[in-house]
């Protein structure tokens, strides 16, 4: 990691913390001068930026000045799978693609997964491969299906906050203390996105990613609950398994979204932020 890319992550850090509902613009001395963000998502630098430093400003700069924002995050091959047949997808991505997840975790409030990726990854969640804080972990789990052992429920140490969302009629197994359980209403496909989205709101948790796994993300998009979605694509062609998103079916073309969208080039893999708010469709 460059100096100037230290530098820009530690700006992006503290701009994460700010109030930006009434601010416009946020400015930030460097040692090779000074960056200011904008409430639009923008920047401006007085100098000259590497690469690697203008691409974490431009993806990553709508995430840490917006008073509220849902992104999606999903790792996919060439042929948009997730996975073999057999489940196996550890890892799709390489380490700076991974990083790059790391650093979504640490810009959001809160990091969203289904059941399912919790029971096959067993995910920590956490922020480890930049410096940044854990956000509060969130587990969308209609029937309690999740064991409660294993990372998310390790009790060691001082772990980040576990949010676990069951239905009305769930049985979970007793959690350690880090762990609250809170119950959802919940419909014929679970738990409705936007009511997920309102519970987190109301415990203060407005920056959400939504990491996980690909049912999960499909639904938040289906329901119009994402605003942006991060495409992480390696350059690997499996040709069989699981597909990443899974949309109702449409007969035309014309009733296909058609996002604004940007790319950026992560050493060999391409990050493509796609803009939902802005679908035409």
């Amino acid at each position: 990691m460059t100096t100037d890319t230290e530098s820009i992550w530690r700006a992006l850090l503290d701009a994460r913390s700010l109030d930006w509902i009434d601010r416009s613009s946020w400015c930030r001395s460097t040692p090779a001068g000074r960056v200011t963000l904008f409430g639009s998502g923008t920047w401006q630098a007085d100098f000259t930026l590497d690469e690697e430093a203008r691409t974490l400003l431009d993806s990553l700069a709508p995430l840490a000045t917006a008073a509220r924002l849902v992104v999606g995050q999903l790792g996919q091959s060439l042929d948009g799978r997730i996975a073999t047949e057999s489940g196996h997808s550890h890892y799709i991505n390489g380490p700076v693609a991974l990083k790059h997840l790391h650093r979504l975790r640490a810009l959001v409030d809160a990091v969203v997964i289904g059941a399912n990726t919790a029971c096959a990854d067993c995910p920590q969640l956490t922020v480890r491969r930049v410096t940044g804080p854990n956000p509060v972990r969130v587990v969308i789990d209609p029937r309690a299906r999740v064991p409660a052992r294993g990372p998310l429920f390790d009790a060691d140490g001082d772990p980040p906050p576990v949010l676990h969302v069951i239905g009305p009629e769930a049985s979970p197994e007793p959690a350690p203390g880090h762990v609250e359980r809170l119950r959802l209403a919940t419909g014929e496909r679970g738990f409705s996105p936007a009511a997920v989205l309102a519970a987190l709101k109301e415990r203060g948790l407005h920056r959400i990613l939504v990491e996980g796994g690909a049912e999960t993300i499909s639904r938040f998009i289906h329901a119009e609950a994402l605003d942006r979605l991060h495409l992480l694509i390696a350059p690997l062609i499996i040709g069989s398994g699981r597909n990443g998103l899974d949309l109702p079916v449409i007969e035309r073309l014309d009733e296909a979204r058609r996002p604004r969208m940007r790319s950026f080039s992560l050493d060999g893999e391409l990050l493509v932020d796609v803009d939902l708010r802005l679908s035409q469709g």
